[in-house]
């Protein structure tokens, strides 16, 4: 069965022999300025860039990125996401157009990866009150021979301001049989590839302004495909997690498989923001590692409360930090890890005695909540599972 790492090289080494520069992956740290905590997409580190400052590397791009989201904390767990994962892009800076990047991933699927076209499908802008439809994607795709769904927002890709433009996204089935129904009708079309045709910069008026050089951006989640590569049911089924799926389990029991998924993807997603440097704190940037890591205690500690981090072995955190090329050293990422799990034990602690108050043996208000949170820095998650937990107890 293919692996990640051969997947990462056929498809890094398919844009290097058409004259793509491999770019260096960037930290999870967003660049100075940017408003957004961490890098979320492979094209992050490249907006100035794709609004029209010359790359050093040339205008054909290519590269693997590490990206974190919290937008889908709470779907984590499920077959297709992850808190921390990589994007495998490539861009045309003002070289070649939307077509030739759809025609180049169509043969990368089909050709380098083995995907039958059978089991793909594809969805293209259909136009609305400002911009017609993509016709170029839509021929396209029809040359092709594949079946493609017209929608609107859903391929509109861009935020309230900032870069924007129609995009093409490839989906592959993941069911059994024969492929039914479109990608907004059946779950089981799994999107794979999204392909971006950067054409407008949007102010904060909602006016759109035609980009002097338009451009192509291509993102497409690395664990996905290799999950459908490799015909399992879930992300967390790829060779990746096997290091998690056979230690944690080892270590602390049995583990029901939402608990095992969640255990594997917050702790290894602490390790990689852990890895670049970013300290647990209770704001901003430094919060994202700290409520990761509280969530997988409070579900660690959920069956049996002297289980421990102490117990991870330290070849689990180099593997981590291995694969997604950091360089801090595993018993300082380590230490962190323990230093937190003591760090939350104390607040558990601290938690347990304020809510033995006989003010707090009701259901809570949210004014409890606030007060709880303001004069006792106990987060609303925290009170609700100590809540929880006395519930279970009486």
């Amino acid at each position: 069965m293919i692996t990640t790492d051969q997947t990462i090289h056929t498809f890094v080494e398919f844009f290097r022999e058409r004259g793509h520069e491999l770019v260096p992956s960037e930290s999870l740290v967003s660049p100075p300025g940017d408003p957004v905590l961490f890098t979320t997409s492979g094209m992050h580190p490249l907006t100035p860039y794709l609004r029209g400052r010359p790359h050093p590397l040339g205008r054909r791009l290519t590269n693997r990125q590490r990206c974190l989201r919290t937008t889908d904390l709470d779907e984590v767990g499920d077959d297709t996401h992850l808190t921390v994962f990589e994007m495998l892009g490539s861009w045309s800076l003002g070289d070649y157009d939307g077509p030739q990047s759809l025609r180049w991933g169509y043969q990368l699927l089909r050709d380098g990866f083995g995907i039958d076209p059978g089991r793909m499908h594809v969805t293209v802008f259909a136009g609305d009150d400002y911009v017609g439809p993509d016709h170029e994607s839509w021929q396209t795709w029809d040359e092709l021979g594949l079946p493609v769904e017209p929608t609107t927002d859903e391929n509109w890709w861009n935020g309230p301001t900032g870069l924007c433009g129609p995009d093409s996204e490839i989906f592959v089935w993941t069911g059994p049989g024969i492929p039914q129904g479109t990608p907004t009708t059946d779950d089981r079309w799994v999107e794979v590839w999204n392909h971006v045709m950067m054409r407008y910069v949007r102010h904060s008026d909602g006016t759109l302004e035609p980009l002097d050089r338009p451009s192509v951006d291509t993102g497409m989640g690395l664990e996905r495909l290799v999950r459908i590569l490799r015909n399992v049911q879930s992300v967390y089924e790829i060779d990746l997690f096997e290091p998690w799926r056979t230690t944690l389990p080892r270590l602390w029991g049995s583990l029901n498989e939402p608990s095992l998924r969640l255990l594997s993807d917050h702790l290894r997603s602490t390790i990689v923001v852990l890895g670049d440097r970013i300290t647990p704190s209770n704001t901003g940037r430094g919060y994202v590692p700290r409520r990761l890591l509280r969530r997988a205690l409070t579900t660690l500690w959920r069956d049996d409360p002297t289980r421990t981090l102490s117990d991870l072995p330290i070849d689990l955190i180099e593997d981590t930090l291995g694969h997604f090329r950091q360089s801090r050293h595993p018993q300082e990422v380590r230490s962190d890890l323990l230093d937190e799990e003591h760090k939350f034990a104390l607040l558990l602690r601290r938690g347990r005695q304020v809510l033995s108050h006989k003010r707090f043996t009701g259901p809570l208000s949210d004014d409890d909540y606030r007060y709880l949170h303001d004069t006792h820095g106990l987060p609303r998650d925290l009170v609700v599972y100590l809540s929880t937990e006395n519930a279970g107890r009486s």
